[in-house]
């Protein structure tokens, strides 16, 4: 036993002496990256840390935080019901809007990849537009107004599909029709433009030897070829995808309003920023931020592991 737990140490002192001596041959490379580490750890880990610690207090920015142990966990996962509809519809925007927009994404970038050099820059300024522009929600508030003035009202009246406008934004069976379109269309356009960068990137003499040694279709070509070529852009536009699915705050906000008919397209980002902005509850949102946190590392990891396997 002692002569085992000599080995371990020894191993364990060696890899140690070996970590710093490469240290001290890459401190010009670590001095490079002290700035960002820097700014890394003050702007991103400590606000984290801090948050967790708030999750615990009773803190409401005015007075010291009050520690109360569990007691935020608690009422937002036993007693807030707006908490349980704003998990359920977030869940419901992230699998239509997440998975759904990353295939898409890929799908369009792949059928486009083909294409004669100004088609394809068209195509994807049409994917990438919804991502830069500021006013897109309005122009789509526009079209969905609930009054007669309303584009689509106007055009379903004119046309006598209708008799009287129709409540697209008010009413929550109507509400989150409308938005989750709206979201899918904004999600494509980071990881789209990623993809159409990585399948320009792919040497093409790889396909030529794929099929040499036996590929003899697009799919194979696909399962074999591409898609191992890009696990760093599908990895990308996975992380962006599963970020916007849930993070989506803006939107709702804007589209359908705040708060929302019956709370029917509040989320779990909306509810924070209640509680944190507008209550000034900040204990209580850090919980959210906290749970909402560790969802997504989780969600992160399982992506990870899927995409490890393409290829295999």
């Amino acid at each position: 036993m002692k002569e085992m737990w000599s080995k371990y140490f020894g191993r364990k002192k060696l890899a140690l002496t070996d970590t710093m001596h490469r240290a001290k041959t890459m401190k010009i490379c670590y001095a490079f990256l002290l700035p960002y580490a820097i700014l890394f750890i003050t702007f991103y880990v400590l606000p984290m840390l801090n948050s967790i610690y708030y999750s615990f207090t009773n803190f409401n920015i005015l007075e010291k935080p009050q520690f109360i142990g569990a007691r935020n966990y608690v009422n937002l996962f036993l007693q807030d019901e707006v908490y349980q509809i704003a998990v359920k519809n977030t869940f419901l925007i992230a699998v239509i809007t997440g998975p759904v927009g990353y295939i898409m994404a890929f799908i369009f970038a792949w059928l486009i990849n083909e294409l004669p050099k100004w088609v394809r820059t068209l195509v994807v300024f049409f994917f990438y537009a919804p991502s830069i522009a500021g006013n897109v929600v309005q122009v789509f508030q526009r079209l969905f107004s609930d009054d007669e003035y309303g584009w689509l009202n106007s055009w379903l009246l004119k046309l006598g599909v209708t008799t009287s406008p129709i409540t697209f934004l008010t009413n929550p069976m109507n509400a989150m029709k409308v938005l989750i379109p709206v979201i899918l269309w904004q999600s494509l356009g980071t990881g789209f433009l990623s993809f159409v960068a990585g399948l320009k990137g792919i040497d093409k003499s790889q396909y030529e030897a794929g099929y040499i040694d036996g590929i003899q279709n697009r799919w194979q070509e696909l399962w074999y070829i591409t898609l191992p070529n890009m696990k760093p852009m599908l990895l990308f536009g996975a992380v962006m995808s599963i970020t916007g699915a849930f993070n989506v705050c803006d939107v709702p906000r804007a589209l359908i309003g705040f708060p929302s008919t019956d709370y029917c397209v509040r989320t779990i980002v909306t509810h924070l920023f209640d509680y944190g902005f507008i209550r000034f509850e900040m204990g209580y949102a850090s919980a959210i931020a906290t749970i909402l946190f560790l969802t997504m590392i989780i969600c992160n990891k399982i992506i990870q592991s899927l995409l490890s396997r393409v290829g295999h």
